[in-house]
C-alpha cells in the first residue's frame, strides 16, 4: 500500500469514526428529548411506544400509555388511581408480584433480573433495595428497569441505596434518586454512577415528600460524567 492509499484509507476510516459517533450522538439527543420528569420518580418517555415508570399524580389530559412499568408496592409508585387514568384496551402493565393485586389490566409479573421483551421494546428488572435503611427489604423483591429503545438504554432506578449490582450495569441514560432518608443520597448516587458510569445522569425522587433541588444540584457537582437536571413537569 502506497502512503496516498494509506493517507485515503485512514481518512475514510475517520469520517466513519465520525459518523457513527454523530449517529449515536444523534439518537441520544432524541431520546433525551423524550423523556419527562413528572416529578418524584414518575417518568414518562414519549417515543414510538408511551411508556410511564411509576405513574404518580398523573393528570387526566397526560398521554396514555403503551406500557407502565411499576418498581414496588409504596403509595407513590404504585397508584391505581394513576395507572387507570393512562390505561387503554391494550396496555401492557409490567408490576412485582405484591403490587399486581392492587392495580387492574394487562399485568405481567416481573422479579429482579429477569427479561420481559414487548415488541421492540427490550425490558430488564434491576434489583432496587435499601442496605442502611428498612425501607426497601431486598426480599420484597423490588425493582428498577433498564428499557433499550432504539439501542439507548435507559435506566430507572426504583426506590434503591447504592447497591453492588449497579456496578455492573451498561447504561446511557440513568435517572438515579437522590433525595436520601428513602433512598440513597445526592452524594451516594453520585459515587456509585462515576463507577458504572452512564453517559447521561438525570436525578430523582426529590422535590416531592423528601429531596429539593439542592440534592439534584450537588448530584451534578459531585458526578463527573454529564448531568441534567429537569424540573418536574406538572
Amino acid at each position: 500500500m502506497t502512503i496516498k492509499s494509506l493517507i485515503s484509507t485512514l481518512a475514510i476510516v475517520l469520517c466513519l469514526n465520525l459518523f457513527s459517533q454523530n449517529k449515536g450522538g444523534k439518537k441520544m439527543n432524541d431520546i433525551l428529548n423524550k423523556i419527562h420528569w413528572l416529578g418524584h420518580a414518575s417518568i414518562m418517555v414519549d417515543d414510538e411506544k408511551v411508556i410511564y415508570i411509576d405513574p404518580w399524580k398523573i393528570k387526566k389530559t397526560d398521554k396514555k400509555a403503551d406500557i407502565i412499568l411499576i418498581t414496588h408496592e409504596h403509595f407513590d409508585h404504585c397508584s391505581a388511581e394513576d395507572v387507570e387514568k393512562i390505561s387503554k384496551d391494550n396496555t401492557v402493565i409490567i408490576t412485582v408480584k405484591d403490587c399486581a393485586h392492587k392495580i387492574k389490566g394487562n399485568i405481567k409479573i416481573i422479579k429482579p433480573n429477569e427479561k420481559i421483551k414487548i415488541e421492540n421494546i427490550d425490558i430488564e428488572a434491576i434489583p432496587a433495595y435499601n442496605i442502611n435503611k428498612d425501607f426497601h427489604p431486598k426480599s420484597r423483591g423490588w425493582v428498577g428497569y433498564i428499557i433499550t429503545i432504539n439501542g439507548i438504554r435507559i435506566y430507572q432506578a426504583g426506590d434503591t441505596d447504592a447497591i453492588y449490582e449497579m456496578k455492573k450495569i451498561n447504561v446511557d441514560i440513568a435517572l438515579l434518586p437522590v433525595g436520601g432518608t428513602y433512598t440513597m443520597t445526592a452524594d451516594e448516587a453520585a459515587s456509585i454512577a462515576n463507577i458504572f458510569k452512564p453517559k447521561v445522569a438525570i436525578p430523582m425522587h426529590w422535590g416531592d415528600i423528601v429531596g429539593s433541588k439542592a440534592d439534584a444540584e450537588k448530584f451534578q457537582k459531585l458526578f463527573k460524567g454529564k448531568t441534567i437536571v429537569l424540573n418536574p413537569e406538572k
